[in-house]
């Protein structure tokens, strides 16, 4: 991404007012990268009885057996207090637990510390949940997501306020201000698509009127979106390039290495190549994505605690999800040269737009809009007020 420079670049802050903490889960066991495994978790606590169950639910200071708390926006899952629960598992839904790590969350309230009930609100086809990932490493800022995202601890953007994509969460009068200096008015995506190009690790954000330079940084940044969003067509390397299993994978690795020489991803005894540096490398929120993607499947949990109920052997799915993560990463690498080398000529700055009454944002735009047109169901079945 462009280097930092004092040039009065607006800060993503002010260009996306409205954020949102990250969820605050309160236990490991709610998540997990395969569903059925969360569905014979809940059905090991919802049999155990009394101090055992208690135990199974690891209890904290927010969420307790005995916690009254609503359904979470959109989802439908039981509001009667744990301890006398008895209903089927809901069904897990996908999140973004960890850079580039899409695994499975059981979206009920009562197992969630702090759920930010407006980012489920919003959630949809249609919403793409920008993630700040702060780092000194050289490594993105920015992650997107079409999920909901549990990474901590950075701040969460939701590209659109209310549901059905309606509502930019930019400043307004941005997009107006952007279409008299460009000559046509950009989207939001394109907006997104842009500061996804540009930002800075200081999470600021060069902002040109130049038409051509604008196209290319967006057309750029809809790429970037494409691949950290991973919906739609499926990202492929070139045929020489794409990596496959070259010695098969034991049925539970333990270990993952890499061959440099080889360019081969190890996993004990199985080999899986080509694999580029660029993909081995890779960092996000100051961690190697391709370690903690294999280490959030293969660390042993406690015995007898509810994360413990994992997959008895490595599932194949795990595996042609790992081959799509390298292909993903080694894209991303491919693109850092053209980030870097997109340099922001004739920029529209913090001063002009502040000039422009479009900077600072307006306070309301920094809250969540009135999103209910439905009743939410609230404690033990009651529909909450609100």
């Amino acid at each position: 991404m462009p280097s930092v420079t004092h040039d009065d670049a607006p800060l993503l802050a002010d260009l996306m007012p409205w954020s949102v903490a990250p969820p605050r889960l309160g236990r490991g066991w709610p998540t997990g990268p395969d569903a059925a495994s969360l569905k014979a978790r809940w059905d090991a606590l919802l049999k155990a009885e009394g101090p055992d169950r208690e135990a199974l639910f690891e209890p904290t200071r927010s969420r307790t057996l005995h916690s009254a708390v609503g359904q979470l926006p959109g989802q439908s899952s039981g509001t009667e207090k744990l301890v006398r629960a008895s209903a089927s598992c809901p069904e897990p839904v996908r999140v973004l637990h960890a850079p580039f790590d899409e695994q499975w969350l059981i979206p009920d309230h009562r197992l969630i510390d702090s759920a930010r009930p407006e980012l489920w609100r919003v959630a949809d086809e249609h919403q793409i949940f920008v993630v700040e990932t702060p780092s000194d490493s050289g490594a993105p800022p920015l992650l997107a997501t079409s999920h909901l995202p549990l990474l901590r601890p950075g701040r969460i953007r939701p590209l659109y306020r209310r549901p059905g994509g309606t509502e930019p969460n930019l400043a307004p009068g941005l997009v107006e201000h952007l279409n008299s200096r460009l000559g046509h008015p950009p989207t939001a995506p394109d907006v997104l698509a842009w500061t996804m190009a540009t930002v800075r690790p200081d999470l600021t954000v060069p902002l040109t009127e130049d038409s051509e330079l604008w196209a290319h940084g967006v057309e750029l940044g809809r790429r970037i979106l494409w691949l950290m969003r991973r919906n739609g067509d499926r990202p492929k390397l070139p045929g020489g390039r794409r990596p496959y299993v070259r010695a098969p994978l034991p049925s539970r690795p333990f270990t993952i290495g890499y061959d440099r020489d080889e360019e081969t991803l190890l996993l004990d005894e199985g080999r899986i190549s080509p694999v580029p540096p660029e993909a081995w490398d890779f960092e996000a929120a100051g961690v190697r994505v391709l370690e903690q993607w294999f280490t959030a499947r293969t660390t042993e949990a406690e015995p007898g605690a509810l994360a413990a109920i994992r997959p008895a052997t490595w599932p194949q799915t795990w595996t042609s999800e790992l081959l799509e993560l390298i292909t993903v990463l080694a894209l991303l690498a491919e693109l850092r040269p053209q980030q870097q080398e997109l340099t922001v000529t004739a920029p529209i700055t913090a001063s002009e737009l502040h000039k422009a009454g479009v900077l600072p944002a307006p306070e309301a735009a920094r809250k969540p809009a009135s999103v209910l047109d439905h009743h939410e169901e609230g404690p033990e079945g009651q529909f909450a007020l609100i």
